[in-house]
């Protein structure tokens, strides 16, 4: 009776514990991961090595609970026959596999989905040894195996994952709402075009380069704009930028007279069909806030400003006491509108 109890505790423990092991080990993140690297855990290196090659944990997890279930059931079906009786082995059977459902299943998944965090450390080093009492074995496994698994490793559902994850964050409040749009806007970042974000031609404030400073006190200064284009013979031909500051202080300093050509700054140009990324890349590398979008052919469509890249990742526009549109793409929309409803009448 001993011996039998013995190889029951002893089939059902190991199986327990396998179990365990695997509920942990799946439940690992590669976020998870990364974040044991950073805060320089001494279990990082060890999770890192099992979830870089989970084939060979998962493969000593499986065997060993393969052997505890084969070995154990068998052992034990072979003692209760000499202590019951062969007619009670059926019976025996019956509740042994409840038993190992339950004991070495249902309950160490459970615990090891719900407190994956808690175990890595004894997980990282149980497996770790099971991997090394099981090598041989395991080598035999990805022989056979080898040829099965995908030859690229990379997610191609990452992103998508963590769009999912931004949403479950907001569900859980583990992120605010800013902090969950601004991640999911992040993720879409790379796919939007500049022709998308700019400020259309059609409502753009810009003015001649030679408007003085005199001229733009006198009938611009409830422009709110702080870097206006400036232009010469024709609307077209925007040629910089001036600085609304720079307006002002040498309408102070020099008088009336200064021309807004002797305050201009030059203004870099990027094709309308560029990224968003490759744009801010580029008003890093020149220390601008301001840019010219053309055509493949060099006409102007627009402008583009790094407040347009930042509305873009909020979601939302950043508008002050002095804005009087919100939207310049809808603005532009609007007076197209108007201007065909004027033709048709």
């Amino acid at each position: 009776m001993v011996t039998l109890v013995a190889y029951v505790v002893v089939a059902i423990a190991v199986s327990f514990i396998c179990s365990v092991f695997e509920a942990v080990l799946l439940s690992i993140s590669p976020a998870y991961v990364v974040s044991l690297e950073q805060k320089n855990s001494k279990w990082a290196k060890i999770v890192r090595e099992l979830h870089d090659h989970i084939d060979r944990p998962l493969a000593a997890i499986l065997t060993l609970n393969t052997i505890a279930h084969t070995i154990g059931a068998a052992s034990a079906g072979a003692q209760a026959a000499k202590v019951f009786g062969d007619a009670s082995v059926g019976v025996f059977s019956a509740v042994l596999t409840l038993l190992i459902l339950v004991l070495s299943e249902i309950i160490p998944k459970t615990i090891g989905a719900s407190w994956w965090q808690s175990l890595v450390p004894v997980m990282a080093v149980g497996v770790r040894f099971m991997v090394k009492l099981l090598l041989p074995l395991i080598w035999i496994t990805e022989l056979l195996t080898s040829k099965l698994g995908p030859k690229d490793k990379t997610n191609p559902y990452l992103r998508d994952e963590i769009q999912a994850m931004a949403d479950l964050g907001l569900q859980l409040g583990a992120l605010q709402g800013v902090e969950s749009e601004l991640m999911k806007n992040m993720l879409k970042f790379r796919d939007l075009q500049i022709v998308e974000i700019m400020t259309p031609r059609s409502v753009l404030f810009s003015l001649p380069e030679s408007t003085t400073t005199d001229a733009y006190m006198n009938e611009f200064t409830s422009s709110s704009f702080s870097r206006i284009p400036v232009y010469g013979e024709d609307p077209d031909d925007i040629n910089g930028f001036v600085m609304r500051n720079d307006i002002l202080l040498s309408h102070l300093r020099e008088g009336g007279n200064t021309t807004l050509e002797s305050l201009k700054r030059p203004i870099i140009a990027i094709l309308e069909k560029e990224p968003l990324p490759k744009l801010m890349a580029t008003f890093l590398e020149k220390r601008s806030h301001i840019a010219m979008v053309v055509t493949e052919y060099g006409d102007i469509r627009g402008i583009v400003t790094l407040e347009d890249m930042i509305e873009t990742l909020l979601g939302r526009e950043i508008v002050d006491e002095s804005d009087e549109v919100v939207d310049m793409q809808q603005a532009a929309k609007t007076k197209w509108a108007h201007r065909l409803t004027a033709t048709a009448s």
